[in-house]
């Protein structure tokens, strides 16, 4: 008896969702032209960031490439010279290059970053007509030039030293050689 009940009961009781489901109104995003607005941890677009006079943030150690799961970074390190300082340490990414065709947007590029110089944007319309226009340059994800900044390369404007500047501690004054301050 339970199992002609179960033969019954089982193919109905399947087609509930397909039931429940059928007689409602549908909802169709507009997308794009109704733009939804991302999660705030929303996984997009990279970008290098600056420090607040300018320098790059990126000192060109590629850890993040070396984190990258899809090999998508690409990163070539230079030494800084005091005629062409791009950022405060030593060392700066001179080639940047992201593929976006092979990016699978995991965010473990940014926490290999020692100087949180790689971020995300909420940026996630990426598609293009080329398979060129999708692989990013250095130009294309350093972020914005803010008003105060300068482009460089210039010298470090916001410490004496680079402990300074990564603390940020500007004007701070640099004790003589032979004191005792630490």
């Amino acid at each position: 008896m339970a199992s002609l009940k179960e033969s019954l009961w089982d193919p109905v009781a399947g087609f509930g969702v397909t039931f429940r489901t059928m007689f409602r109104k549908t909802f169709t995003e507009q997308y794009p032209f109704e733009k939804k607005p991302t999660a705030p941890r929303f996984h997009g677009r990279h970008q290098l960031n600056r420090w607040p006079d300018g320098l790059e943030k990126c000192i060109g150690c590629e850890l993040c490439a070396w984190a990258c799961p899809a090999d998508a970074i690409y990163v070539e390190g230079a030494d800084n010279t005091e005629g062409g300082r791009f950022s405060p340490g030593e060392r700066y990414g001179r080639v940047y290059q992201i593929n976006y065709l092979r990016c699978i947007l995991c965010g473990l590029c940014i926490e290999a970053c020692p100087t949180r110089a790689l971020t995300m944007t909420n940026e996630y319309e990426l598609a293009d007509s080329t398979r060129e226009s999708l692989i990013y340059e250095k130009k294309d994800l350093l972020a914005p030039m803010l008003p105060g900044m300068q482009e460089p390369p210039h010298d470090m404007q916001l410490g004496a030293t680079d402990k300074d500047y990564y603390l940020g501690l500007t004007g701070a004054a640099v004790p003589a050689e032979g004191s005792d301050a630490k």
